[in-house]
């Protein structure tokens, strides 16, 4: 495919996108939440994993890996908790860590574990009993990884697994076993918050640490930024000395600020430059492959078109004054980044994350009665107006 055929390709999947999920109205807040189309550079598909007692749970499990039959290296992803009810969390991808991964030829499998988003059976919460929370999580990686071994795909002497926030607590819990396979544990900005609760979280997580480091049976690397916003760098070194104060074996690498928030690295696309490194050399000395082996084409960019400058906030067309403050607002914001209109006056944007262009596109069409097209992407100003309807209404 030639780059103008691809650009016009995804300009139209674009648009399509944007109209499949239209409604009608015409404002909206930033940010809209929606489940991405997969990925077919990177073979993504889900599949519901037994999981649970009797293997009578399913557990929704994202899988990209590259072409062919394998058996590959497997990297087991695991998520955190959002704010809110895990039901309503969507389902997680890590999509710049798997590129990376899939990259260097690795299968990645990515469960929500049981009580998240399309999973079944209920969350599974011990309060103030944080270790009791990190080891029932863990069941579901247990689960996951013994449907893993037996998929002919699937090298089951390379494994690794990893996880974020409250997925990074529950792989250490994992670790206090030797699970078959599994060569290295991964640590993205691990732990349990409590706040407003009647524990000292604190403690009673250092605590727990001591009491996983004590248990530990598999290699794991540490990965925190100096700016997290859940985990300040002094608590995470009394962590750490817990753990291997009581045996066990964690390298702690504080790859210092990130952006805003540390805490959302492993999520970001420009966060890779900080974790990978570390995370190679790491794999590296458990044997693990690390140079790339398979191509994966990025996905093509919409051109800017120089309809006007970017900050030129009065030649954005159909907005009301709220619609011009909230892109004012928008042009503050990190990359990646988009910014989404339509002739009915409804705007939407999105920052940081996956596919910024297709969640603003769904946030501006949540209350549009007609399609909602990209105006800004990043840096560049990318409307055409093509296909915009004749005027506008509120």
């Amino acid at each position: 495919m030639f780059p103008m055929e691809a650009v016009i390709l995804r300009t139209i999947l674009l648009l399509l996108a944007a109209f499949a999920m239209s409604m009608t109205g015409h404002a909206l807040a930033d940010n809209a939440t929606f489940d991405p189309p997969l990925d077919a550079r990177l073979n993504e598909q889900v599949v519901m994993v037994p999981a649970g007692e009797g293997l009578r749970d399913r557990l929704e499990t994202t899988i990209f890996k590259p072409d062919g039959r394998g058996p590959f290296p497997l990297l087991l992803m695991n998520h955190g908790k959002q704010p809110g009810p895990s039901k309503q969390q969507k389902r997680e991808r890590f999509v710049y860590l798997a590129i990376e991964f899939v990259r260097r030829g690795y299968a990645v499998m990515v469960p929500m574990r049981t009580g998240y988003g399309q999973s079944t059976g209920d969350y599974r919460d011990r309060g103030c009993d944080m270790t009791a929370s990190a080891f029932g999580q863990a069941r579901d990686l247990r689960d996951v990884l013994e449907y893993a071994r037996s998929q002919s795909w699937v090298d089951a002497q390379r494994m690794v697994v990893a996880g974020q926030s409250y997925g990074g607590m529950a792989v250490l819990a994992l670790a206090t076993s030797s699970e078959p396979g599994v060569r290295a544990v991964l640590n993205f900005s691990g732990g349990l918050r409590y706040d407003n609760s009647p524990c000292d979280w604190q403690a009673t997580l250092t605590k727990a640490f001591g009491l996983l480091g004590k248990y530990n049976h598999i290699p794991t690397l540490w990965l925190y930024g100096a700016n997290d916003s859940y985990f300040a760098p002094p608590l995470v070194a009394q962590w750490h000395q817990a753990f291997v104060g009581a045996g066990g074996h964690a390298r702690l690498v504080d790859y210092g600020a990130f952006k805003r928030d540390a805490h959302l690295t492993v999520g970001s696309r420009d966060g890779v430059a900080y974790w990978l490194p570390p995370t190679l050399t790491f794999l590296r000395s458990m044997a693990m492959p690390v140079k790339p082996i398979v191509e994966i084409g990025e996905p093509p960019a919409l051109p800017a078109t120089g309809f006007a400058a970017q900050t030129d906030v009065d030649a954005v067309p159909y907005l009301t004054e709220r619609g011009r403050a909230a892109y004012k607002v928008f042009l503050g914001r990190l990359q990646p980044r988009a910014f989404a209109l339509s002739a009915s006056g409804a705007w939407g944007w999105a920052e940081e994350g996956e596919s910024p262009d297709l969640r603003a596109l769904a946030s501006c069409q949540q209350l549009s009665s007609v399609p909602c097209q990209l105006y800004a992407v990043d840096e560049n100003v990318v409307w055409t107006g093509a296909g915009a309807a004749a005027g506008s209404h509120d």
